[in-house]
């Protein structure tokens, strides 16, 4: 990796659950890392993480030693067959559910730890907006918020994009359709969504891509599999790699509007304008 560059990071949440937050992150990780680029994956819905099981990797040790400190990240790290670095959450461990703001500082903070490169950094957050979840979303660069053309699942992506936008100030929030009939249902569901946000908050929220409802998302789900690697011919595979595509064209977010920052070291030693 060229050292003037530093990791972009990508909050991944939902307002409630079912909507396929972690369908997207690892898919979205996946697609990434078939363009080429390093990519990184934090299962950091702790005490529900899922995110090994769904990429078939054996993960031994997870962050609830690193928070111990019995392990240093880079021990609980594996390599996926898709090539992803992951960091695997815990699952069932009620305290590990419940972090402060401290320990999640602490766990943002061992990522300047790391000296392997990293292009890409996507974070797997529990849904709502518990102050966990709000304190991993604020430590991101761009958050991507999923969202199914349903009542309440668009009522509580609305009330994560009104915490994170008037309550703690952040930015570069996108809206990710998911399960959606077609790209224009997608579109269509953005519009309705930003349109709110637009009048009742003032913030206007970005669109990259939907993702289209395919029955073999849930296929390989069950084989342990990305959509990517059990269908590349699919919808769902096609629009994720459209994600991908629409995530690399961004421009790197030079001054995040978060507090604590993933591999904040190395963004403080990029020249400006690097």
């Amino acid at each position: 990796m060229d050292k003037k560059k530093f990791p972009q990071v990508i909050g991944v949440a939902s307002g409630k659950g079912g909507a396929g937050k972690t369908t997207v992150s690892i898919n979205l990780a996946v697609a990434l890392a078939m363009r080429g680029h390093k990519v990184m994956l934090l299962d950091a819905d702790l005490g529900m993480a899922n995110a090994q099981i769904a990429l078939g990797a054996h993960a031994p040790h997870n962050v609830s030693h690193v928070l111990n400190g019995s392990k240093k990240l880079q021990e609980v790290l594996v390599t996926t067959a898709q090539g992803v670095r992951l960091v695997p959450g815990a699952s069932g461990l009620r305290d590990i559910a419940a972090l402060d703001a401290v320990q999640i500082a602490s766990l943002v903070h061992a990522f300047d730890t790391l000296d392997e490169p990293v292009d890409y950094l996507v974070v797997d957050v529990a849904a709502g907006i518990a102050p966990a979840v709000l304190e991993f979303m604020a430590s991101c660069q761009r958050r991507f918020v999923v969202v199914c053309d349903q009542p309440s699942s668009i009522a509580d992506a609305y009330g994560l994009i009104k915490v994170m936008s008037t309550e703690q100030s952040l930015d570069e929030i996108y809206l990710i359709p998911n399960m959606v009939g077609n790209a224009q249902e997608g579109r269509r569901l953005y519009r309705r969504l930003n349109d709110v946000c637009t009048r009742c908050l003032g913030v206007s929220i970005r669109y990259l891509n939907a993702i289209e409802g395919d029955e073999l998302v849930l296929q390989a789900l069950r084989k342990y599999q990305s959509v990517l690697d059990y269908a590349p011919g699919s919808a769902a595979a096609r629009d994720f790699r459209a994600l991908a595509e629409a995530v690399s064209r961004l421009p790197p977010v030079q001054s995040a509007s978060g507090r604590t920052q993933f591999f904040l070291e190395r963004m403080l030693s990029v020249p400006a304008g690097g």
